[in-house]
């Protein structure tokens, strides 16, 4: 395995948040760096199972040596259509780490940080669809804006997409050195920007709204779901979700005004220990939401 590819946040409140069963059947969507995967196949016995979704493929380097263990190289928006095909009816347990690996972030071929220059690329599955680049130098002032309002919840997100629409007039915007200099010399901003992108790019808003209603069915009763969030816009669908039942928060009633849901909520938002966030400062943005289908 890989030590460095990633450090999950909350490992050890997000696997005892499961109560993983020795027999269970379980998804683990976020693989990575196969931190989580692990923890879960240490806990299940001869007959558990265990599930692990990553659509990079370069994350099968960190595969565990395991009968009871299968790799999914697929969007976790798919899960459903997996499982399925796999055989499983039911889960015993779900976690979701909706972080993106240092992998990604410290490698400057990916695209993903303004720290290094690299090639705009952004797209956690390599082997096709739009980059960071095709949508920063195709789509129209307007679209960009929305994207970076929308998914960046910048103010300026207008100012900021003429800079880039008058800039690649010259030249394409191809690399995040770039891009990084269109943003403007705040580094939050900066940071909005490339986060906007990213979302965009891979439309993991969309895709996180699938994953989390094939989750709701494939849980047995009792099952756990555990999500991991870093930035509102996610947690607010992941908390609406497990509040509600569904990804629009709309909550409903029964005739007598009882509030009609899937889950009991277990978690609400546990935040990272000041201990843990010195040690893997990129905790510090990580909230723990855990839920048990009624």
């Amino acid at each position: 395995m890989n030590e460095t590819y990633h450090i999950p946040a909350m490992l050890q409140e997000t696997i005892e948040g499961l109560h993983i069963l020795p027999d269970g059947t379980y998804a683990d969507v976020t693989f990575g760096g196969g931190g989580h995967s692990r923890a879960i196949l240490a806990r299940l016995g001869e007959k558990g199972r265990l599930y692990s979704f990553d659509q990079d493929q370069e994350a099968y380097r960190n595969a565990p040596d395991d009968p009871r263990w299968q790799f999914v190289h697929s969007n976790f928006r798919y899960l459903k259509n997996f499982m399925d095909y796999y055989g499983v009816q039911q889960l015993d347990g779900l976690l979701a780490d909706l972080g993106v690996s240092f992998h990604h972030f410290d490698s400057a071929k990916r695209g993903f940080s303004f720290r290094f220059d690299g090639p705009l690329d952004m797209r956690m599955n390599q082997q096709g669809g739009r980059t960071a680049a095709d949508i920063v130098n195709h789509y129209d002032e307007e679209n960009l804006a929305r994207v970076l309002y929308i998914y960046g919840e910048l103010k300026n997100s207008r100012a900021i997409a003429r800079r880039i629409v008058s800039a690649r007039e010259k030249e394409p915007v191809m690399r995040t050195e770039q891009l990084a200099r269109l943003a403007g010399e705040d580094k939050k901003v900066q940071t909005l920007v490339f986060q906007a992108l990213r979302i965009e790019v891979n439309d993991e808003l969309g895709a996180l709204r699938e994953m989390l209603e094939s989750a709701r069915d494939l849980l047995r009763p009792g099952g756990r779901i555990a999500v991991l969030t870093y930035h509102s816009l996610e947690d607010r669908i992941v908390k609406n979700f497990l509040r509600s039942g569904n990804t629009e928060g709309r909550i409903e009633k029964d005739f007598y005004g009882n509030v009609q849901t899937p889950f009991k909520v277990i978690e609400k938002g546990r935040s990272a220990q000041d201990e843990e966030t010195e040690q893997n400062p990129r905790a510090r943005s990580a909230k723990l939401r855990i839920a048990e289908k009624l």
